[in-house]
């Protein structure tokens, strides 16, 4: 697969992903009103899709960077030297991408409040 290819099915990856979210977030905006946001089970489901939502956030953050990546490792010639590539990395916006440290996992830690984007 050239990496122009993968590049491509790391955007659809996203995109997809992306859209399944219509649903939920219909789904948060119902359970978010405030008429019945007051059960406690209600405000956990409410947490728990926010959560994934974040999640999914990330999800496609990962996939354009590393298509924006395979995009740019498919302009170097065969002779580039393994800095360049480091370069390409070092360039992207997560951290688990751009860190090798952090490289494979996401850094796991516990989370303050949670943000809709």
């Amino acid at each position: 697969m050239s990496l122009q290819k993968l590049a491509r099915e790391l955007d659809e990856t996203a995109r997809q992903s992306a859209a399944m979210l219509e649903g939920i977030t219909d789904a948060l905006e119902l359970l978010s009103d405030s008429a019945t946001a007051t059960d406690a089970s209600t405000r956990q489901a409410i947490m728990m899709i926010i959560t994934a939502l974040q999640g999914q956030d990330r999800i496609e953050q990962r996939c354009r960077n590393m298509a924006l990546a395979a995009r740019q490792f498919s302009l170097l010639p065969p002779t580039a030297p393994e800095s360049v590539y480091d370069e390409i990395w070092a360039g992207l916006t997560l951290d688990e991408l751009r860190v090798p440290a952090l490289s494979g996992v996401a850094k796991r830690q516990a989370h303050g409040e949670i943000e809709l984007f």
